[in-house]
């Protein structure tokens, strides 16, 4: 990547020694011995980072051992978030990692997506955390917002200072948003009036800022506007009672003769046709997001297999047991191998649509097969939230379904092959 803030190389080595040497052992019995590769990497895809992305995988990776998966099922049981993890975040650079405003050090596509996979393995709601501040909030900011815009908000959501969401999906529209988008944007003179409902809109409770998609009334196209928190008509409410990524607070918006300044409007935002493109850079990552998944249940299984007795043995020492870890460890390779092309296509500026769908739809069907193989070899315990595999089994079906659905994915690829669009 060009015009990108670097870090200094020989600083950054040093850094790295100096933390390695008092990097903790709570990972180590998910790693190779004697390395410091995941032993879910089966064939070592994590050489296809350089050494600065390395080190900061490796960065993160200490972060989420010692301050997320300890208290990651509470906060997943009491559907709280902890807001004490975001400085953190911020400080290894998770916000905004691909933009100028807001890059800590040059990275890659490649290295955005092994962090989701690193962010996933241990809380699948921090991932999704990040996703929604990260790809879609500061994307869109990014992508569509002027030079002021940019400067306005992207540094202080790099530094975790302000909180963004991304309201695009309504009550009544989700996979047919490109045309089915309901709220309306109304143009007054120097100020837009918005009116409409979102739904499963994560961060909202607590962002400061919300990204809305609205159809201009005018000209029937979509444009998205910077809603700040407290603007009156502006109302959020959690949603209760949900079963996966309890931790992500999703809420449902109204909008209610809401007004935004013109200079709250992005201004190269002129159809859904950008919309997409955000939605192209995440859904990417989300494809990563789903093998962390499956590497994190894969985990909670194999360290249960080993101290599980059954018949006077670990159960670890069974055929069908060991048969069930090498098919999820045949499909933890097989998405990373997809996953990492994607990536590397995207860094090459030749993904397209179709890439990043193929992508996502296959790691998150491989995903909700290896969460439920992981949770049957715990048998009565993997519905229980102590042993590790419970909550991946249930945040997988969310991951499953949101950035797109296998179904509207696999329709943006065979659109692709034959040519002919098959959408409604």
């Amino acid at each position: 990547m060009t015009d990108t803030a670097t870090t200094d190389t020989a600083a950054t080595d040093t850094a790295a020694t100096d933390h390695a040497a008092d990097r903790p052992s709570a990972a180590d019995a998910y790693l190779v011995p004697g390395t410091d590769r995941l032993a879910a990497d089966f064939y070592g895809f994590q050489d296809e980072l350089t050494p600065v992305e390395r080190e900061a995988s490796l960065r993160l990776r200490d972060f989420m051992e010692r301050e997320v998966r300890p208290i990651a099922t509470d906060y997943w049981d009491r559907a709280e978030f902890p807001s004490q993890i975001i400085p953190g975040l911020a400080d290894l650079g998770m916000f905004g990692a691909m933009w100028p405003e807001t890059q800590r050090f040059e990275n890659s596509a490649v290295w955005r997506g092994w962090a989701a996979l690193e962010l996933g393995r241990v809380d699948p709601s921090t991932a999704t955390f990040v996703g929604v501040q990260s790809g879609l909030a500061m994307s869109s900011i990014a992508i569509g917002g002027s030079p002021e815009q940019r400067a306005q908000w992207l540094p202080p959501m790099g530094r975790g200072e302000l909180i963004g969401a991304f309201g695009l999906t309504e009550p009544l529209s989700g996979s047919d948003s490109s045309k089915g988008l309901r709220t309306t944007a109304e143009r007054h003179g120097d100020t837009w009036v918005l009116n409409g409902a979102k739904r499963w809109i994560g961060n909202a409770t607590f962002a400061d800022v919300v990204v809305i998609w609205a159809r201009d009334v005018a000209e029937g196209q979509v444009k998205g506007f910077l809603v700040r928190r407290g603007t009156p008509g502006f109302t959020t409410t959690k949603i209760e009672r949900k079963q996966a990524l309890r931790i992500v607070q999703n809420a449902d918006i109204t909008l209610d003769g809401v007004r935004v300044d013109e200079a709250d409007r992005l201004p190269n935002i002129h159809s859904f046709r950008e919309v997409a493109l955000v939605l192209r850079l995440t859904r990417a990552e989300v494809a990563w997001q789903a093998v962390g998944v499956q590497v994190g249940a894969y985990e909670a299984a194999v360290r249960y297999a080993g101290e599980r007795q059954q018949f006077g043995r670990p159960i670890a020492s069974f055929q069908l047991v060991q048969d069930r870890l090498a098919s999820c460890l045949g499909n933890i390779t097989a998405s990373i191998a997809l996953c990492l092309q994607v990536s590397r296509m995207q860094d090459q500026g030749r993904q397209g649509d179709e890439h990043a769908a193929l992508a996502k739809g296959y790691a998150t069907t491989r995903m909700r097969e290896t969460v439920a193989w992981c949770r049957e070899l715990l048998g009565g315990n993997g519905i229980v939230l102590d042993h590790g595999v419970a909550k991946f089994f249930a945040d997988a079906e969310a991951v499953y379904s949101f950035e797109g659905t296998r179904d509207m994915n696999n329709l943006i690829v065979g659109r692709a092959i034959t040519g002919v669009s098959a959408f409604v």
